[in-house]
């Protein structure tokens, strides 16, 4: 499988920097091993969106998009699970 390139959006790394600090190294964990195996065991597709999905971390949720003819995998929220969902 080719290895895709991971790229954070602006206010995905804000959330980031405003998530709980004991997580912190747990999320950026999962979100580099998206670029080997951007659909790890236990992701989940999101309704409403054709390449839209999320991952657990812990309590947190990382909702992200995966574009395969580009390789690249795009983080858009790192939330945590009370409300990842929100619009």
């Amino acid at each position: 499988m080719a290895s895709y390139e991971v790229l954070w959006k602006t206010s995905a790394e804000k959330e980031l920097r405003d998530t709980d600090r004991k997580q912190v190294p747990r999320i950026v964990r999962a979100v580099e091993g998206l670029s080997d195996d951007p659909f790890p065991t236990g992701y989940r597709k999101l309704r409403g969106s054709e390449r839209s999905y999320r991952i657990r971390v812990s309590d947190y949720r990382v909702v992200y998009q995966v574009d395969s003819k580009a390789n690249q995998v795009v983080i858009y929220h790192v939330r945590h699970r009370q409300d990842a969902y929100r619009r």
